[in-house]
């Protein structure tokens, strides 16, 4: 009797000695499924075996056959998803908000009215009024872009006397001295920047030679555009007739944003001109969480208002949001209000973690023996908005040899519009079989 040792690598040259050798304590003994597929599987080793003695070439055969399948095991990782977003609308007053350039995460009416909160009846929009008073003046006399000066306005006596008019009224006023000039930009701004609801009625009789011509213009102007919640019945806003919707102030406001000279005038801090002198811009908030304009207003406690556009970029988004606050109790009420109503939005979108390096999807198994780690091969992250589901696919390479690094799969999160990729590695090399295990595994190798 043999010894049941395998030789030496080497020793073993013949097929006879092979044969010879009592193979009861070998490494691995494969388990077949029946007696029926055993004795085939038997038969058919036998056989080739034979034939391979007989040719003298069983060695070289075993040595560079084909190798069987290692078996992978996998499984999809899990994702927690974020909670809903919550945006904070305020819960005095009214409000409306609209954000453009995220139709895909919030719906395709997101760019129109989105939110809303509160009665959204008309109210008054005080000094808001000066932004159609604007608008409707610049429908006449265009400005080119926002350093085309425009036409050249002569201040009369009559105009001067608005002065002493709006100060007793307690309203914001800039100096207009008698026979002075100035462009028709420089006006605007002095209407906008600082308030001065002087210039306003100044503007809007040289606009359309009195202030029944400006209204007939306004309404005009308002029917065209659709308007059909706000009135206007004189330039400044200190008239509590001059009121609007929250919805229709949003819609106001995207066209205030669209205009070269009053976008650009209203994201203007602080401006010094010959006759009016140093203003300061109302709107305190000019580039705080994006905010660029447009303008406040308030005839007393609880008829606050504030419209306003921003600039919000958001991952790879950049969002034009415009809202209107209407009926706040005080100016730094409104303004509160306009920070968590961004706020809010912004936190809506989430950079999700989806995949960690080296986190284990799945184990490769060889059948001569061992087995390594199938694992993620980056960190990756989502972008997402609110609670948008998040899926995952996963797909497998067929298994060979495999190398530690070497690729084996792909894994795929999506949500929304959005997806992230990464592969799957092998954490791990798997050795290849040894020249015994070759050997002494026709059948294994037969399978193939």
């Amino acid at each position: 009797m043999m010894p049941s040792t395998p030789p030496p690598d080497g020793e073993l040259t013949t097929i006879a000695e092979l044969l010879a050798t009592d193979d009861t304590d070998a490494p691995f003994v494969p388990t077949r499924p029946s007696r029926g597929l055993r004795i085939a599987g038997l038969v058919t080793a036998i056989v080739l075996v034979l034939a391979l003695v007989a040719s003298g070439g069983y060695v070289a055969w075993a040595l560079t056959a084909p190798l069987p399948d290692p078996t992978l095991e996998w499984h999809a990782p899990s994702v927690e998803t974020p909670g809903p977003a919550q945006i904070d609308m305020p819960s005095f007053g009214a409000s409306a908000l609209s954000v453009g350039g995220a139709d895909v995460y919030l719906g395709e009416s997101a760019s129109g009215i989105w939110l809303t909160s509160g009665a959204q009846d008309a109210q008054p929009m005080a000094s808001i009024s000066k932004i159609i008073t604007a608008l409707v003046v610049l429908e006449k006399y265009p400005l080119a872009d926002a350093s085309d000066p425009g036409p050249t306005i002569t201040f009369s006596k009559a105009d001067h006397d608005l002065y002493d008019q709006y100060y007793v009224r307690g309203a914001t006023i800039a100096a207009m001295p008698t026979g002075t000039t100035m462009s028709l930009h420089d006006a605007l701004a002095t209407m906008l920047i600082p308030s001065a609801s002087n210039y306003a009625e100044a503007i809007a009789r040289w606009a359309f030679g009195s202030v029944a011509g400006f209204r007939s213009a306004a309404r005009a102007w308002l029917d065209a555009h659709g308007l059909s919640g706000t009135t206007v019945v004189e330039p400044t806003g200190l008239d509590a007739r001059n009121v609007s919707t929250p919805a229709d102030l949003v819609a106001v406001g995207k066209l205030a944003a669209a205009d070269p000279t009053i976008s650009a005038i209203a994201a203007t801090s602080s401006l010094t001109l010959p006759g009016p002198g140093a203003m300061q811009n109302t709107n305190a908030l000019l580039g705080v969480e994006g905010i660029t304009g447009l303008k406040t207003g308030n005839l007393g406690y609880g008829t606050y208002a504030f419209l306003f556009t921003a600039g919000l970029d958001v991952g790879a988004l950049h969002l034009d949001v415009a809202g209107a606050i209407q009926g706040g109790a005080t100016r730094e009420s409104v303004n509160a209000d306009a920070l968590r109503i961004l706020d809010s939005l912004r936190r809506g979108f989430h950079d999700v973690r989806v995949g960690d390096a080296g986190q284990k999807v799945g184990t490769v198994t060889a059948p001569w023996g061992g087995s390594t780690d199938v694992v993620i091969a980056d960190d990756v992250d989502l972008f997402t908005w609110s609670d948008t589901p998040i899926t995952v696919e996963v797909i497998m390479a067929d298994a060979r040899e495999f190398a530690r690094g070497d690729v084996v799969g792909e894994l795929t999160w999506t949500a929304g519009p959005h997806e992230a990729r990464t592969n799957l590695i092998v954490a791990e090399s798997l050795d290849p079989p040894t020249e015994w295990w070759r050997l002494t595994h026709p059948g294994e190798l037969l399978a193939q």
